[in-house]
């Protein structure tokens, strides 16, 4: 089984519900906002929330700024019925035996708060080695399959940041590899997160070709 939407709402709410069943907020939403969108989304429909960039910049590392940032999130999470929470680390929180530590902790903490918690590493981590660093504590870590393969665990959450950076879309072979990869990966259960300019689009194509194959 996969799941797959948007980071944000790239076209307005009630169009988005009609296509998907899932979205990554972005950013904290004011109370109107949660209002509106518990009214109009789908009784099913999942939200996952990105955690504060604040989170990331302290290193993980527990004090005011973060547990701040993690009560704001838990309480949307709780307005929205949020399951998940994300967290992208920095480029400066570099892999190493000390950051892998403080990381473990964190999630470990957040996994209190949340059902599903997911880390993002930044450039230069081992995609399988933070993989496995997260599912020792029931995290998952994030990867774009395209680039660093399929995760080898049952459940798996991907973040596709586009071919050559945000501004870029999907050509179709790259959107049906996407789709081959998807539907021969050994998953329980998948998460495809579409973050680039032309998420919207690209995602209802990936949607499309995961269904019918070629």
């Amino acid at each position: 089984m996969i799941m797959v939407g948007c980071a944000g709402f790239p076209v307005p709410p009630t169009r988005y519900f009609k296509e998907f069943m899932f979205v990554e907020v972005q950013e904290t939403p004011g109370q109107g906002t949660v209002r509106r969108w518990k009214r109009e989304a789908p009784g099913d429909f999942n939200f996952a929330l990105l955690g504060a960039r604040d989170i990331g910049q302290e290193g993980f590392r527990g004090g005011k700024v973060i547990e701040t940032a993690l009560k704001t999130l838990e309480g949307i999470g709780t307005e929205l019925n949020a399951k998940t929470a994300v967290f992208i680390g920095p480029p400066e929180f570099q892999q190493n035996r000390a950051n892998k530590a403080t990381l473990q902790e964190f999630l470990a903490s957040v996994k209190k708060r949340f059902e599903r918690v997911v880390f993002e590493p930044g450039p230069g981590w081992d995609s399988d080695e933070c993989d496995n660093l997260a599912h020792e504590v029931g995290a998952l870590s994030s990867r774009d399959p395209l680039t660093q393969g399929i995760s080898k665990l049952k459940e798996a959450y991907y973040r596709l940041h586009g071919p050559a950076g945000r501004k870029s879309r999907y050509e179709d072979p790259a959107i049906e590899r996407l789709a081959e990869l998807a539907r021969n990966a050994k998953h329980e259960f998948a998460t495809y997160v579409f973050t680039n300019d032309d998420m919207f689009a690209d995602a209802k194509r990936f949607k499309k070709a995961y269904k019918t194959p070629a």
